[in-house]
């Protein structure tokens, strides 16, 4: 975002801090209602007001964040900056992360191929992952390492390519395996995987990782909700999470 988008950003802020408060899950419903209507196929998950004063947060199912104004007329996309002591804090950030968290929560970990912790588990990340993405595969070369610092790697489906393509059954041969894991190890490798097909939770999480906000791969969802977007070597991500 460009300094002066934030300025404009901050500046509507400002201009509505004297608006009239509405009753209570009126400007809720107003909200939804009126970008429910002016973008076909919206369908908006949560309006609340914003800690900018005059402003709403609106989540939608594409894991977009809208602010809109409490007459649902003016529209802002984008993150919103706030400057704190520490410096600017990325307020929608912090929002998408809680909004991850209980999303993640609601789905359960339901069918991942996990690559449990040596020892005690200090931390789980889980990662949607590509198996033919290479940088998925760099980070799949160091899930041992990841496991021996103690860290749990929940994999979930995210071929980019889409359902019906050769990337996504690729998945479901994989997941359908008697050995998970030796099938995802083989098929991270390049090497040739046994086509299988049975009933499955890939186009499900396929679906979350859209929801939760993926955009590529490999996406890493920390336990409180935020995203690393792309490889980061093993030792930096312990690092990172505390644990070195």
């Amino acid at each position: 975002m460009s300094i002066k988008s934030v300025a404009v950003s901050v500046g509507l802020a400002l201009a509505l801090v004297g608006a009239p408060a509405s009753q209570a899950g009126e400007a809720e419903d107003r909200i939804a209602q009126r970008l429910t209507e002016a973008v076909p196929g919206l369908k908006v998950n949560s309006v609340r007001e914003s800690e900018a004063k005059g402003l709403y947060e609106v989540q939608s199912n594409n894991g977009d964040t809208i602010y809109t104004t409490e007459d649902g007329t003016y529209l802002l996309t984008g993150d919103l900056l706030k400057i704190t002591e520490n410096g600017i804090a990325n307020v929608t950030e912090e929002s998408r992360a809680g909004v991850r968290k209980d999303m993640m929560a609601d789905f359960g970990g339901k069918g991942v191929i996990s690559y449990p912790a040596k020892g005690e588990e200090k931390a789980v990340v889980d990662v949607f992952t590509d198996i033919d993405c290479p940088y998925c595969r760099k980070l799949h070369d160091e899930v041992a390492q990841l496991n021996d610092y103690g860290i749990t790697v929940n994999y979930y489906a995210f071929p980019r390519s889409g359902p019906g393509t050769a990337s996504f059954n690729k998945y479901i041969s994989v997941w359908c395996a008697d050995d998970q894991q030796a099938a995802m190890d083989a098929a991270k490798a390049g090497r040739a995987v046994e086509q299988k097909s049975c009933e499955n939770p890939v186009a499900e999480q396929y679906r979350l990782g859209g929801q939760v906000g993926g955009t590529g791969t490999p996406a890493i969802l920390l336990e409180d909700g935020n995203m690393v977007r792309g490889y980061v070597p093993a030792r930096n991500l312990a690092e990172g999470l505390g644990i070195l």
